[in-house]
Parts: structure tokens; sequence; C-alpha cells
């Protein structure tokens, strides 16, 4: 079955570009490209997507504060940054809200094989913001030690090979067991470390 996407993005050549790549993929739906997300509630009303593609800086409602009205209502959509920001602020505020992924605008070229990571359980990010999400320093005096600790051996070790990039595939391979059991794994970390994506328990991870 095709991957629904969504795509909002207000550079009109590179949205085309990425539409022209997506529909020429039979593993793709493209439901809607829109230049801005200032009509979010009404498309996530009539669009069901699997994947969204969101620019951060647009006009009117930017992508972060779109991430965060989706995330409001709805958990379970995987939502790819898709931008030239690669500072630490709008890394960091992106993955609070709970981004799944982080890409460069410059390397629209990863975008199917993103998604394709992101459905199967990954973290898709940019080799460079991969990197910056890997050395962040805590900003906040806050002690994630505790949830940490919380975690059992197994999930800890889970948790590792989400820090390394791993999908669940991967890490099913890696462990002998099955996708399904690293499923029920990752929802428990989420919880016990209260994020919603593979970016934010990273986050909290290297933070602990």
């Amino acid at each position: 079955m095709a991957i629904d996407i969504l795509i909002f993005e207000d550079n009109q050549n590179l949205r085309l570009s990425i539409e022209t790549m997506l529909e020429w993929n039979a593993d793709f739906n493209l439901l809607m490209a829109i230049p801005d997300a200032n009509s979010l509630d009404e498309i996530l009303q009539t669009h069901h997507a699997d994947v969204i593609l969101m620019d951060i800086d647009m006009p009117g409602l930017n992508g972060i504060e779109a991430l965060k009205k989706i995330r409001h209502k709805n958990q379970d959509v995987h939502v790819i940054m898709l931008t030239v920001f690669e500072d630490e602020n709008n890394i960091f505020d992106a993955i609070c809200a709970g981004a799944n992924g982080y890409l460069l605008k410059k390397n629209i070229d990863h975008v199917p094989a993103a998604i394709h990571d992101v459905m199967a359980g990954g973290a898709p990010m940019t080799s460079i913001i991969a990197k910056k999400v890997l050395s962040f320093v805590p900003k906040h005096e806050v002690n994630h030690k505790h949830a940490i600790e919380l975690l059992t051996q197994r999930e800890t070790q889970i948790l590792e090979y989400v820090v390394k990039g791993f999908s669940y595939k991967m890490i099913a391979a890696e462990l002998d067991i099955s996708v399904e059991t690293i499923r029920s794994h990752i929802k428990k970390i989420y919880k016990k470390l209260h994020v919603n994506s593979a970016t934010e328990a990273i986050y909290k991870y290297n933070q602990g």
C-alpha cells in the first residue's frame, strides 16, 4: 500500500521538485502540496497522511507551531522537518515539538529514503543534523537522569541502538527479536521518558 504524504513548503520550485520526485515513485501517494500551514486544521480533517514533510520558515503559521498543533491532535503521524535551518535552536525546538526527522533542503534527494526510514520506525536526519543532536549540551536546568534510570536493561539497550540511528527492523535483527517486540519496548521507553518521538528520546538520553 502506498504511503500517503502531505507537503507544506512555501518555495514553489522546491515544492514542485519534491512533488515530481514522489509522484514518479509508486511507493508514495501525494495527497496535497501546500505553500503554507495557515489552513492546517481543515487540511488535517480532510487528508489523513502517514507522513508530513514540513518546512519551518513559512508565511503565517511557521513549521514549528504547525507541528505543535499537529501533535496536539495526532501523536501517530510521522512529521519530517525539511528546512534550510541547521542551527541548534531550530533543531531543539523541532525535537521538543515532536518531529520524527530533520532534513536539510540541500539534501532533498534523501526524501524518499527518509520517508521509508520513518515509516520503519527510524529517525531520519541529515548527517550534520544527527551530529548536532548527539552532541547537544543541556540548555535548561532539568535533570533527566532519574527518567533514564527507570529504563530496564533491555530498554536501555534498544534506546542505545536508536541513538546510533538504527531502524526498528535493524534493532530487531541485532537482538534477534521481532519488530513488534521492539515497537512494544519503544512505546514503554517513550512513556517513561515522557516523549513523543525518537529524536526527542535521543535528546533526553544524551542529557541523562
